[in-house]
C-alpha cells in the first residue's frame, strides 16, 4: 500500500470491532484499537478506552492513541449498547443508558477526534436502522440511534470546512455469538455478517468514498 491511513477505532474487542480491525490491518493501514477489555497480550497499538461517556477520560485516551499514531486520517466509533426495553416498562435510567453508551460516547470521542484528524480525513458512526421506524422495545435504543444520526448528519455540514467526511452504518440484526446465543429460535442466515459489514466500514474511511459525507448508510444484506 503507498499510503496507509492511520486509524482510531473504539469498540474494538466486539465482534464488528474485531473484523473492522483485522481488514484494516490486512490492508496495510495502522490501527489504534480502544478496546473495554485489553486482549492477554495486547502488544503496540491497544489502549484500554474506559468510559467514553467520560469527557475527561476520552480527551486522555484518544490523545494517547493520536499520538501513538503520529497523525489521524480517520476515527471510527464502533462502541455503543443495546437495550430491549419496552416503554411501559423502561425505567428513565434505561433511556439515559442507552444515551450515555451511543450518543454521549460518540459525542466525547468525536469532539477529542476532530482536533487531530488530518483535514480531508474521515469519521464514521454506527447508527441502527431498528431506529426509523423504532419498533416495540425500541424506544431507549432506537431514541439514543436516532441521536447518533442527527450527530452524522450536523458533524458533516459543520465538517466541510476541512473536507472531513462524516457517515454512518446502519446494520440490522449482526451475526455475532451474543445474538445467536440471545436468539436461538432466529434464522442467522438473514444477518448481516461482521465481514461485510466491516469491508463498508473499510470503503467509507478510504479516499475511494471521498464524494460521501453526511450518509446514513442501510448495511442489511443477508451477507
Amino acid at each position: 500500500m503507498l499510503n496507509p491511513m492511520h486509524i482510531i477505532v473504539t469498540g474494538a474487542d466486539g465482534a464488528l470491532g474485531a473484523a473492522v480491525i483485522h481488514g484494516l490491518n490486512e490492508a496495510g493501514h495502522r490501527v489504534a484499537a480502544l478496546c473495554g477489555r485489553l486482549p492477554l497480550s495486547p502488544g503496540l497499538g491497544f489502549f484500554a478506552a474506559g468510559d467514553l461517556a467520560d469527557e475527561a477520560n476520552a480527551r486522555v485516551v484518544i490523545t494517547a492513541a493520536a499520538e501513538w499514531l503520529g497523525h489521524v486520517d480517520g476515527f471510527i466509533h464502533l462502541a455503543g449498547g443495546f437495550l430491549w426495553s419496552e416503554t411501559g416498562s423502561a425505567t428513565l435510567a434505561d433511556w439515559r443508558a442507552m444515551f450515555d453508551a451511543n450518543v454521549a460516547t460518540a459525542v466525547a470521542s468525536a469532539t477529542v477526534a476532530l482536533h487531530h484528524l488530518q483535514d480531508g480525513g474521515a469519521i464514521i458512526f454506527v447508527g441502527a436502522h431498528s431506529s426509523q421506524p423504532a419498533n416495540v422495545g425500541f424506544g431507549p435504543y432506537g431514541a439514543a440511534k436516532s441521536g447518533v444520526a442527527r450527530l452524522t448528519e450536523a458533524l458533516a455540514a459543520e465538517s466541510r470546512p476541512r473536507r472531513i467526511r462524516v457517515n454512518a452504518i446502519l446494520p440490522a440484526i449482526i451475526d455475532t455469538p451474543r445474538n445467536r446465543a440471545d436468539m436461538p429460535d432466529a434464522d442467522p442466515s438473514t444477518w448481516t455478517k461482521p465481514e461485510a459489514i466491516a469491508d463498508v466500514v473499510a470503503f467509507l474511511i478510504s479516499p475511494a468514498a471521498r464524494a460521501i459525507t453526511g450518509a446514513l448508510l442501510p448495511v442489511t444484506n443477508a451477507a
